[in-house]
Parts: structure tokens; C-alpha cells; sequence
């Protein structure tokens, strides 16, 4: 096995414990690096890690003098999972707020790859309000926790915060590891965002998608070893993958071009744009002034590419959004029949909390083996994963059905 295992210590007195996760990758085949904090060197000698991994274990950002690599880069590039226990409040704080201010920090904003933490600190630190909240904004972006323990701590109080033990951690790891594989070799196309329609060089119809849903389900892919495309409409967000292909599209129109285009190669197609649904019937070359009567403006249908998709579906797996203030799950699930899904995800966006450009979600999800079910309110990030997690059982169900 080639895959790299990259740990990180930080400065916990449980670092003991990491010892035992670098004997339990070995076994399993996995080649394994360690990262220390410089308040880690202190508390345990950075040989003890170079003994057991055969490796140089990495601890200042600039010991290495190559000009032919940067280390942190050139480490990243190896990695299969990164994996910090123990993580201190310190290093979980750095993480959150993009830090980077020594080897393991920077190395966390070069990494590519799955990422797992697992935190070790007195109850106080653990359960302060900052300490959660940076853990919040960690899983907001797909980072992965084991949750400390109960128990006695390490000057002598008893609370939360204990390490959790190795094996648990290593399961999460190889968790983690085996999801971001899971859909290598499957095309997936998302759309995302809004739509735009011109009234006029100035003007122009639109609605409040921010398009971060669909950003996040195509992190999501990728981070699961997807072949992803993104479909996006005007939006002012980052890409979300590297490589894959990106295509911008303003108008309803060009995403109708852009998604018949591209959907032909797609395994998987998500779409998760908010779509216009009517357009002026002319757009005027020049801005239109205010004067006289009221304005009218006709409008006229665009296409609906959810709908086509569904006639075009074949063996395809097709994933429709459906925004609503109304009668949610009556709604959903007449938008999975009519439509041909084989899976509807519906959200209320009259909530304040959830709605629009927000950065949390609660959705009800419908598939068309009957099974549905409500999320709570958690981040889009974590509700792509739960949309990946049913995709991937439609997949399995597909793979064990006789065909038809």
C-alpha cells in the first residue's frame, strides 16, 4: 500500500497516545509522517517518532534548506489523510481562523486531503464557547472529529476532554480515507447558483441563491474521488475543487446549453441552481428611462432543464432541489414524480436561519424508493455529505438490482 498517512502532534500530554496510531496505520500497510508542534518537541523527543515511522519528523517550517522543494508542499502532495491527535485548543483555533504560523498550520492550509482531528484539552478549554465554535466552522467544511472522552484529565480533574482512545481515532481515519475514494470513476455534473435576466444593459431579474449549496456538493464529490463539473451561476465564491472543469454561465439560457452539453458523460447529474423560470420576452439595447405611465414587462417561460433531464434520465442518477414556503413535503414530492428524480431535496427558504445565502441548511429529503427523512440544522457542507450518503446507497441498490 502507497498511501501517506500524515499525523500531526500538538502539545498535549496525551501525545503518548499518538504512538499507538502510528503502530495501528503500520500494521494496516500505510506509510506514516509526523508533524510536530515546537511546544510538542518539548514534551517528547521528535526521535521517538522518527524511530518508529523510519522518517524525518517534521517540526520547523524552515529547517529545510532544498531549493528544489517546499516542504510543507511537497508533503502535501503525498498525502492520503491527515490526521492531528492530540489537537490542542491552540492548533484547533489556528485552523479555524487560517493561521499559519508554524509547520502544522501551514501544512493544514496546503493539504488537499481528507482531514481528521481529534482534540484533547482540560473540560474548561474544550467546552469554552470559541473552542466550539472553531470546531463548528471546521465541520462547516467537511473536517471530520473524534470527540474527546470523559475522564480523569491530566491534572487531576475529571471532566471532558480526555483523548479519544487510538482505535476509535484510526477508525475515523480509515473512514475517512475509504469515503474519499468512494466515487472514483463517476462523472458528476452540478449546477449551482442563480440565474440572471436582462431587462436592459442595467437591469436584470434574478433571486437570492448564493450558490453555496451547490458549491458545497461539489466539494463534497471531489472530496470523495468524483470527476466533477460545475455548472455556476453568478455567484462570489472560491472554486471549491482542484481540477475538475468550471463553467460559468449567466443567463437560464446558457445554462440550459451548458447543462445539455455536458450532462451526455455524466453518471450523476445534481442540480442545484436556482434556475429562472421566466425571462423578459425582449431585452432593450438601451437602459430604459423613467418617464410617463407605468412600466410593463412581458414575460415568457424559460425552459424547464429539470424536467427535460428527467425524459433524458436512462440510467443516469438525477438529484432535484426544490426551494419552497409551502406545504414542503407535499411539494418535494411531487417535484420527484413529475420531474422523473430519483431524489428530491427540498428546503423552506422563508427561514432566516436556513434560507438564501445562508451558510446552514435544513433539508427534507425524498427518494423514489419512498424513503424520506428531515436533517436538522447543520451546515450545507455536512448536508452534502448526507446527500453524497444517499447517492452512494442508490449506486449500491442500482450495482444489486437485477436490470430490468
Amino acid at each position: 500500500m502507497n498511501e501517506t498517512i500524515i499525523l500531526g502532534v500538538s502539545s498535549s500530554i496525551s501525545l503518548y497516545k499518538a504512538c499507538e496510531i502510528v503502530r495501528a496505520f503500520q500494521k494496516r500497510e500505510f506509510q506514516v509522517r509526523v508533524i510536530m508542534t515546537p511546544n510538542a518537541g518539548k514534551l517528547i523527543s521528535p526521535r521517538l517518532f522518527q524511530a518508529l515511522t523510519g522518517h524525518e519528523v517534521f517540526l520547523d517550517l524552515f529547517a529545510d534548506s532544498s531549493v528544489e522543494r517546499i516542504a510543507h508542499i511537497d508533503l502535501a502532495r503525498q498525502a492520503s489523510l491527515f490526521l492531528v491527535a492530540p489537537a490542542t485548543a491552540n492548533v484547533i483555533g489556528k485552523f479555524a481562523s487560517g493561521v499559519a504560523d508554524e509547520f502544522l498550520s501551514t501544512f493544514f492550509l496546503a493539504a488537499s486531503c481528507p482531514v481528521v482531528i481529534a482534540p484533547a484539552m482540560h473540560e474548561n478549554m474544550y467546552l469554552h464557547p470559541q473552542t466550539q465554535e472553531n470546531m463548528a466552522r471546521l465541520r462547516s467544511r467537511g473536517i471530520r472529529f473524534v470527540l474527546p472522552g470523559k475522564g480523569q484529565l491530566a491534572c487531576g480533574d475529571e471532566g471532558w476532554g480526555r483523548l479519544a482512545q487510538p482505535e476509535a481515532i484510526v477508525a475515523v481515519g480509515l473512514e475517512a480515507l475509504s469515503r474519499s475514494t468512494s466515487l472514483t470513476g463517476k462523472r458528476i455534473l452540478v449546477t449551482a447558483g442563480p440565474t440572471r435576466e436582462s431587462v436592459d444593459p442595467v437591469r436584470y431579474f434574478t433571486n437570492r441563491s448564493s450558490g453555496k449549496m451547490g458549491y458545497a456538493l461539489a466539494e463534497e464529490a471531489a472530496s470523495r474521488g468524483a470527476e466533477v463539473t460545475l455548472v455556476s451561476g453568478p455567484v462570489s465564491l472560491p472554486v471549491p475543487f482542484r481540477g475538475g472543469l468550471v463553467r460559468n454561465v449567466e443567463t437560464a439560457a446558457e445554462m440550459e446549453a451548458a447543462v445539455f452539453d455536458l450532462s451526455a458523460k455524466a453518471d450523476i447529474i445534481i442540480m442545484a441552481a436556482a434556475v429562472a423560470d421566466f425571462r423578459p420576452a425582449r431585452t432593450e439595447a438601451n437602459k430604459i428611462k423613467k418617464a410617463g405611465a407605468d412600466l410593463e414587462l412581458t414575460l415568457t417561460r424559460t425552459t424547464d432543464i429539470l424536467a427535460e433531464l428527467g425524459r433524458r434520465k436512462s440510467s443516469r442518477i438525477l438529484v432535484g432541489f426544490a426551494a419552497e414556503t409551502e406545504a414542503l413535503e407535499d411539494n418535494a414530492r411531487a417535484k420527484l414524480q413529475d420531474k422523473n428524480l430519483d431524489m428530491v431535496v427540498a428546503n423552506d427558504v422563508s427561514q432566516p436561519d436556513t434560507g438564501f445565502g445562508s451558510d446552514s441548511n435544513r433539508v427534507f429529503v425524498a427518494l423514489r424508493d419512498g424513503k424520506s427523512f428531515q436533517t436538522e440544522k447543520m451546515s450545507k457542507r455536512e448536508v452534502s455529505s448526507v446527500i453524497f450518503n444517499e447517492i452512494e446507497g442508490i449506486i449500491e441498490r442500482k450495482k444489486n438490482s437485477p436490470d430490468p
